[in-house]
């Protein structure tokens, strides 16, 4: 057996885990244990391994460390023993033993990580660094997808997967990617038994699809990469590639609260630094405080359930809340709930100066935004747990019958439920948040709580983009709206107040009177004015003014129109209850309104008027309007009212 040498005579502070050093390695471990001992294996050898123990003389408090020296470490593997227990490295980069998902080995292996560790050509890659205000997020599970046959992808469940529906994603016009957990974690959920003394482990036959729980926070997951693929360097790839397309990579990471705050920390800005990360979401028991205020993350997108009263240390907005506020409000909102229009103007105009709000219609956690508009109540039994899983709230309406349905009436009815609830989100101010497959109509057959659900259930079904080709349509064309239109998504909340002196408040409420917003417990309806002014485009030219009218009830109302001033007129740019034309009117062809002072909305339905220069013949139109006026003569005193509000 080959001897190394151990020196202890470097009084250097290396961080944890394994660093190269010349001559060999300096290995670094925190345990409270009577003795430690570094394991060295050869790859896919069966062979004991090589133990080295930790001189007593390295050992700081629970912290052990040794710097071993030999011309051939690099082809060993490593791991750990501690009081006779073996354990991988936490700060491991990378692991072997879980390259096949799923595979139920995984019980009784060690992982090992592999000392040598190639370099990756960044080719000058850094992180992309978009505001919050521009951004559109795709949430997305590494394996699930492209893991069904219909991706059509060549390697299906993998970040290389991903990497191959990269044109997707830029033609859809996503800017930043947020993956669900992909760091090492064991997928196969066990089932303990205590014998006495001892407890035995056994499969339990269900996958932690999802990937939330313990996991060693710092390395790529091995099954994600495939078997003839090193992670980290696949990861990294990716990383290169969404960057070389305009889109920013953002993963979560778990944390169980057993965790030290140092650790937490240190596997945060690895991702950053070594990865190129361009945020992180922080989910599970994490110290906000610590990473808010940390130099090093000065600049990268952070996100929380919440942040309380940290402050942001960081002269740019990089801290974002991101929780299921948004999605409540709003799915009240769209079921037609009383009281809920104040909820309506706070959603539509939230966006704190100091930091992000990331908003959504829809999470892994919960219904798809095809199965909010399908069903009422969960369909989890699949899960086995004999549908007591999941969350019973979900502020659902199935549009009159629960499940898949073929009559036209119902179809037609959550066709339009989902452009209002598309609209909903795209149109509020904060950073909106598209689950992967919401864009064509995915569904999990009512399971709101899919976690282990390894199959068609959470795959994407590529094929409903064919299927549901008119939700596509106006996905892509909802998103092209928004980055074209600044009034829609400004760098921070609206002041409701006329303080550039343009003759209009930046945004401003109404009802069936202009001016006049209805804010009554029994009221569904609301209009919303953005005055164009207030937006600058990238080429510094003045936004277009618009109308927004959110009709929540089952029944039509009619709206106030507000005057637009110089000379523009109203027409309409989406109008969720015109299904022939899929809601939306592309730009040029937007038909102008007859009637400039009074609209009538249908029911449940949102419209959105554009003001925009005269289409029709000006003089036809002035003398319609002398003739309905001799026509129809105002009573005494009825003008001066209208006026007051028009």
């Amino acid at each position: 057996m080959r001897q190394y040498k151990i020196d202890n005579s470097d009084r250097k502070a290396y961080p944890f885990g394994l660093t190269i050093v010349e001559g060999g390695i300096h290995v670094s471990v925190a345990v409270p244990a009577a003795t430690c001992s570094l394991l060295l294996f050869l790859p896919s050898s069966k062979r004991d391994p090589i133990r080295i123990p930790f001189p007593e003389g390295g050992r700081i408090g629970n912290v052990w460390e040794m710097t071993v020296l030999g011309g051939d470490l690099d082809r060993y593997e490593y791991a750990f023993e501690a009081d006779g227990k073996c354990f991988p490295d936490p700060y491991g980069h990378t692991f072997t033993g879980q390259e096949d998902w799923g595979g139920t080995e995984q019980l009784d292996t060690l992982l090992h990580s592999p000392i040598h560790r190639e370099e990756f050509d960044w080719a000058g890659d850094k992180p992309l660094q978009i505001p919050y205000e521009d951004c559109v997020i795709y949430r997305a599970h590494v394996r699930g997808f492209t893991r069904h046959p219909s991706s059509k992808v060549k390697n299906k469940g993998t970040f290389r997967g991903i990497a191959e529906k990269i044109p997707y994603l830029k033609e859809l016009g996503v800017t930043t990617l947020e993956l669900m957990p992909f760091t090492e974690f064991s997928e196969v959920m066990v089932t303990v038994y205590q014998g006495g003394p001892t407890e035995h482990r056994e499969a339990s036959g269900k996958l932690n699809y999802w990937g939330y729980g313990p996991a060693l926070n710092g390395a790529p997951k091995a099954s994600y990469a495939g078997k003839r693929h090193q992670p980290d360097e696949e990861l990294k790839q990716l990383v290169k590639e969404l960057h070389q397309a305009g889109i920013e990579l953002v993963t979560e990471l778990f944390f169980t609260g057993e965790e030290t705050p140092s650790f937490v920390l240190d596997m945060v800005r690895r991702w950053v630094r070594e990865y190129h990360l361009d945020g992180i979401h922080l989910v599970g028991k994490v110290r906000t405080d610590l990473l808010a205020g940390d130099p090093y993350l000065a600049h990268t997108k952070l996100w929380a359930d919440s942040w309380g009263d940290v402050a942001d240390s960081s002269s740019e907005k990089h801290l974002a809340e991101y929780n299921d506020g948004f999605l409540i409000d709003m799915r009240r909102v769209l079921r037609g709930d009383e009281d809920r229009m104040k909820q309506l103007a706070f959603c539509s105009r939230h966006n704190p100066a100091d930091r992000g709000v990331i908003h959504y219609m829809a999470n892994t956690n919960g219904f798809t935004l095809m199965d909010m508009v399908c069903y009422e109540q969960k369909h989890n039994e699949e899960n086995g747990e004999q549908n007591r899983d999941g969350t019973s709230y979900n502020y659902t309406w199935n549009c009159g019958t629960e499940g898949p349905n073929r009559k036209k009436k119902i179809l037609s009815l959550r066709r339009q439920q989902l452009r209002n609830a598309l609209l909903l989100l795209f149109l509020s101010q904060g950073t909106p948040l598209l689950m992967a497959g919401d864009e064509f109509g995915n569904s999990q057959g009512g399971n709101n709580n899919a976690y282990c659900q390894d199959n068609e259930i959470s795959w994407l079904n590529w094929n409903q983009q064919r299927t549901n080709r008119d939700l596509l349509e106006f996905v892509r064309y909802i998103i092209r709206f928004r980055r074209e239109h600044p009034v829609f998504h400004g760098s921070r909340e609206p002041r409701l107040m006329d303080y550039q002196a343009c003759g209009l408040p930046d945004v401003s409420y109404h009802g069936g009177k202009a001016w006049v917003p209805e804010f009554d417990h029994f009221r569904r309806h609301l209009g919303i004015l953005y005055c164009g002014e207030y937006g600058k485009k990238a080429d510094g030219t003045k936004d277009d003014s618009f109308f927004v009218a959110y009709n929540m009830h089952w029944e039509p109302h009619e709206f106030a129109l507000p005057h637009l001033p110089g000379g523009l007129r109203w027409h309409v740019a989406f109008d969720t209850a015109d299904s022939k034309n899929n809601g939306f009117y592309e730009p040029g062809q937007e038909p102008e309104r007859a009637d400039q002072k009074r609209m009538m909305a249908s029911p449940r339905s949102i419209t959105v008027l554009i003001g925009k220069p005269a289409t029709v013949n000006e003089e036809k139109t002035k003398e319609e309007n002398r003739t309905g006026a001799l026509q129809k003569q105002p009573e005494p005193g009825r003008e001066e009212a209208k006026n007051a509000y028009i």
